[in-house]
């Protein structure tokens, strides 16, 4: 099994994973019991049937039951919001442009790239600018998604966990050519990514 390519990929599908089985449970549930009654507690069968005009324990139950729910999914989804927000200290610190429509990147040493290359086991940190209208920047192998809006910068962050190519796409509605705005997040080893940066520091000498 191929290791998770992000450290929030298990928290966030453990999150979902969770949220969908609570809800598949109550709607089988709740489905199965509407048939039995319908079948079972029919006029037909029970003639002198009356109506319960109502039950302090049953409406106690129905009512704290899904408040501890509601509120164990929220524990879940906080949680996970605050992990995403405190990027660590020795984060790489790479700046993110959107505009109609592509992405672009800067790092602390000036280079500039269209394509995302961050070294594997590093925690990166996004500060996300956009140079017209809105845009949201979305990973989906990595679990991450954070809108980017004019005159303000946003942050993300994120932790590369294995090596390869990953989808970068644009999830805010941006204009005509928004299903064009799309880039990549290579992941490579540390040697690798020295090389490729050393590389691109020549380029700009030779500029």
């Amino acid at each position: 099994m191929l290791a998770d390519a992000s450290n929030f990929v298990h928290s966030v599908d453990s999150t979902f994973t969770i949220i969908v089985a609570i809800c598949v449970f109550f709607l089988v549930l709740i489905t199965a019991l509407m048939i039995l009654f319908v079948f079972k507690y029919n006029s037909k069968r029970n003639k002198k049937a009356e109506n319960i005009h109502g039950s302090l324990p049953l409406e106690i139950t129905w009512t704290v039951i899904p408040v501890i729910l509601v509120l164990y999914m929220f524990y879940l989804g906080w949680t996970g919001y605050k992990q995403m927000t405190d990027a660590p200290k020795n984060s790489m610190i790479v700046d993110v442009y959107g505009q109609m429509w592509s992405w672009s990147y800067k790092y602390p040493n000036g280079v500039k790239s269209d394509t995302l290359f961050v070294p594997i086991n590093k925690p990166v940190k996004l500060m996300l600018h956009s140079r017209d209208v809105d845009h949201s920047f979305y990973v989906p192998a990595f679990r991450i998604k954070k809108d980017v809006i004019p005159d303000r910068i946003n942050t993300e962050w994120f932790l590369p966990k294995r090596l390869g190519s990953y989808d970068v796409f644009c999830a805010e509605y941006c204009g005509l050519r928004h299903s064009y705005m799309y880039s990549e997040v290579v992941v490579l080893s540390q040697d690798q990514y020295d090389k490729w940066m050393a590389g691109k520091l020549s380029d700009n000498d030779k500029e």
